[in-house]
């Protein structure tokens, strides 16, 4: 069972490292590289996994968990590592983990290509839920993690990944269904989305979607077994989801109170120094 107060007071703190640097116990330091759809995200941890720094920006330079603008992934990877070297006093960030969407390990030598070419040494390579999953610690249950391309989980027994599904589904098939309901620009219903106050408003427009992310993770599990999901992911900050997953899928489902980073968070941990 995920300790929730902990996993909260973990992820408060990866998120005040956005714009606060917190000072490492050491010069020994772990990156987290999330190559997301939606986001890139670099999360710096001390040795001992205290947060350290963070820098995000969004992207469009992948496609469901695949890099298709190349140079524009390097660029904007380069530039978040700067800008962290910056903030930690010159100090150069040499190694990093990288995760992929569950299923889509194909894809792992493109995204290890971007993180050397940006100048960091890959020392572990994972998938995006068991990533989650050092986060959360959990010993069974399922862990599913919706970012901007895809909808991905982990099955866990006895704590050990025993089964991960991958199928692309996410938020950017909501933002899609937003413009299209309301006859805007793609750029301005993902404002939509990501504005807390409107989350009301606009979960009965997107629900088939979010009840078709269920519905993939419910092919994969067996109701007698599993108990509890937990959700992370961008996608996952959508005020309510988890009420929809509970009611498509009958499994009690939670998910912490900012499950944006936690993914990130999970690859940086994973780091070998």
């Amino acid at each position: 069972m995920m300790d929730l107060e902990r996993v909260n007071a973990y992820m408060e703190r990866v998120k005040a490292s956005e714009t606060q640097t917190f000072k490492p116990v050491s010069d020994k330091l772990k990156v987290g590289l999330d190559l997301g759809t939606a986001y890139i995200v670099l999360v710096v941890l001390d040795e001992e996994n205290n947060p350290v720094a963070c820098e995000k920006q969004a992207a469009s330079v992948l496609k469901d968990g695949v890099v298709v603008d190349y140079s524009g992934a390097l660029r904007i990877v380069r530039e978040l590592k700067e800008k962290l070297e910056a903030r930690l006093s010159g100090l150069e960030l040499l190694n990093c983990a990288i995760a992929m969407p569950a299923g889509t390990e194909s894809s792992a030598r493109t995204h290890q290509y971007v993180a050397e070419g940006a100048g960091f040494e890959v020392t572990n390579v994972l998938d995006e839920p068991s990533a989650a999953n050092s986060i959360y610690q959990i010993d069974d249950g399922v862990v599913v993690d919706i970012g901007g391309g895809t909808t991905g989980l982990a099955i866990l027994k006895d704590g050990k990944v025993v089964q991960i599904e991958d199928e692309p589904t996410g938020g950017t098939h909501v933002t899609l269904v937003l413009a299209g309901n309301y006859h805007i620009p793609f750029a301005e219903a993902e404002q939509i989305k990501q504005d807390y106050k409107r989350h009301r408003e606009i979960l009965p427009v997107v629900r088939p979607v979010v009840e078709k992310m269920a519905s993939i993770v419910g092919r994969y599990i067996n109701r007698d077994e599993i108990d509890t999901i937990y959700l992370c992911g961008g996608t996952c900050c959508l005020t309510g989801i988890e009420q929809i997953f509970e009611k498509q899928t009958g499994i009690r489902t939670i998910k912490p109170a900012d499950p944006f980073l936690v993914t990130p968070a999970g690859i940086a941990m994973n780091c070998k120094i």
